[in-house]
């Protein structure tokens, strides 16, 4: 770990920018530092992470950080770093999805720590107050819409086509305004967030010091990218939330599994709480041993277990050998349906499996395993056949309701890795 937070978040290549004198800040005070999420979505995904686990690392630092959740910013929305107006929500929504992340924030920061605990607070407790005569006059008044039209996210907008509502063109007020709130009534003296947001927070300091004479400070970092030009936290499903019911578990595990091996230590970096030491020895073992995927596997588990917990995390492991001929028995039907879901599938009906069962040379044929009875056979005896992941070596074996997994499923395999599912009904 590095001497102070500064420096940690330097060697890990977060910093974008600063504002003049963070790193001295950092140095020498207990700092109270904001990072705000608008609660567009009732779930973060893993590209909100990146500023929230860096909140993380300057708490463990013994500075004490705010997780702003905007659900009065929520009902105007961000134009930074987005081509289009969002959709608005009602107020209903946004209570409901910031009710949703708090509980997901539990698992990034530490809300129980005496010297420094972290905070989760809600904008709407002073916005929605707000007379809009009275902040037109306290607070319009130090901005100039020169200055305004000059930030990137309000330029790159009014390029385009759609142009941007005077809602969204008042968004930078609003963020400026909570950090001035924050600023009085928590002494919090800087603010963090991603690179596209380094307008709205500057924006913020500068408002601190014509309303107030104050001094506050601001850093962003680095968006995240990849190596293949793809959107990173997306997958041909969607988003890759850190909700279980919107994405698995099982599915959040393969998604860092199948980091692609340019960007895998840069996200040991980001995400996870390794040194650099543990760092360096898993960037050399892809030299040495790149089959083994050691640095994406040790990704994989660090961030599984930091957002869904230990047990999760074997349930995932188990899961995901699973396709490499691991044991499947303890596997729910969730789990079954979500690993097997891409696979070629066919149904029976209970029926089908009663009585002494189905031979099992008919079942590959029938679930397409197998073109004919002596091709099932001659499989079988090579050895190449397996009924839920346990080979079959009797060409007279039958298969029956008690094979089936949760009562719903027989996996079939034919080789290493091709597989069939079958469904009972």
């Amino acid at each position: 770990m590095a001497n102070n937070a500064f420096d940690e978040l330097k060697w890990r290549g977060l910093i974008f920018d600063f504002v003049e004198g963070v790193p001295e800040l950092l140095a020498k005070e207990q700092v109270t530092i904001y990072n705000g999420f608008d609660p567009t979505a009732d779930s973060l995904h893993v590209g909100h992470t990146v500023p929230l686990i860096a909140l993380a690392r300057l708490q463990r630092f013994g500075h004490v950080p705010l997780a702003l959740a905007g659900g009065g910013t929520g009902m105007i929305g961000d134009p930074s770093g987005k081509s289009a107006e969002r959709n608005l929500l009602s107020r209903e929504q946004i209570e409901h999805n910031v009710s949703c992340i708090k509980k997901q924030l539990a698992h990034l920061l530490d809300f129980e720590v005496k010297s420094n605990p972290a905070r989760v607070i809600n904008n709407a407790d002073w916005l929605l107050q707000l007379n809009m005569v009275d902040f037109l006059r306290d607070v319009g008044k130090h901005f100039t819409v020169n200055y305004m039209l000059a930030k990137d996210s309000v330029k790159n907008r009014i390029e385009r086509e759609e142009g941007l509502s005077f809602t969204e063109f008042s968004y930078m007020l609003l963020q400026s305004y909570d950090f001035l709130h924050l600023y009085e009534t928590t002494g919090c003296k800087l603010q963090t967030g991603g690179s596209d947001q380094w307008g709205n927070i500057t924006a913020g300091g500068e408002l601190i010091r014509r309303m107030r004479g104050g001094q506050a400070y601001g850093m962003v970092y680095h968006l995240i990218t990849k190596a293949d030009g793809t959107k990173f936290g997306k997958t041909e499903s969607g988003s890759v939330w850190l909700d279980p019911e919107k994405t698995s578990p099982y599915r959040f595990f393969q998604f860092w599994l199948n980091t692609d091996d340019r960007d895998v230590i840069k996200y040991l970096k980001f995400f996870t709480f390794l040194t650099q030491e543990e760092i360096a020895a898993l960037e050399s073992s892809m030299t040495e041993r790149p089959e083994a995927r050691e640095a994406q596997r040790a990704l994989a588990q660090d961030m599984t277990q930091r957002i869904h917990g230990e047990s999760a995390l074997a349930r995932a492991e188990q899961a995901s050998q699973a396709l490499f001929g691991g044991e499947i028995g303890g596997l729910s039907v969730d789990e079954i349906t979500d690993i097997f879901a891409e696979v070629p599938s066919c149904e029976l009906t209970k029926d089908q499996l009663g009585g002494d069962g189905m031979p099992v040379i008919d079942l590959l044929v029938t679930a397409g395993v197998a073109k004919s009875k002596g091709e099932a056979r001659r499989s079988i005896s090579e050895g190449g056949i397996y009924l839920n992941n346990h080979r079959v070596s009797d060409v007279a074996q039958t298969t029956g309701m008690k094979d089936a997994l949760s009562g719903q499923f027989i996996l079939l395999r034919k080789g290493r890795k091709s597989y069939t599912l079958v469904k009972v009904h």
